[in-house]
């Protein structure tokens, strides 16, 4: 078991950078594939970005490929998400969430076994 605490979310204008960071605790993060999820009001929560346990293999949903990065730092038991050239458009909560890692590579959010409680990210104009 796994328990993942996000932090990083604030008020950013567009333009500008964040970096999430999911901090877990309980299991190391090298038995799960590691991902990002953001929901906007109103809207269904939906992936955004994936890494695998050693960090060779990533995943981005169109959108923000090109300015977000993922990260991982197994030894601090860390997943990062570097989002640059931010817009308007990535305002929602950031989810972290974990999937084990012998279950292999799904981006649904039915398939994640683990989730942090989110961090608000709001992009002003």
């Amino acid at each position: 078991q796994v328990q993942l605490i996000e932090s990083g979310g604030g008020l950013v204008q567009a333009g500008g950078s964040l970096r999430l960071s999911c901090a877990a605790s309980g299991r190391t993060l090298m038995y799960y594939r590691m991902y990002w999820f953001r929901q906007a009001p109103g809207e269904e929560r939906k992936f955004v970005s994936s890494i695998n346990w050693n960090g060779d293999s990533t995943s981005y949903e169109d959108s923000v490929k090109g300015r977000f990065t993922i990260s991982r730092d197994n030894a601090r038991n860390t997943v990062y998400l570097q989002m640059n050239s931010l817009e308007p458009e990535d305002t929602a909560v950031y989810y972290c969430a974990a999937r084990i890692r012998a279950r292999g590579f799904s981006s649904t959010t039915g398939d994640m076994d683990y989730w942090g409680k989110g961090t608000l990210v709001t992009v002003s104009v």
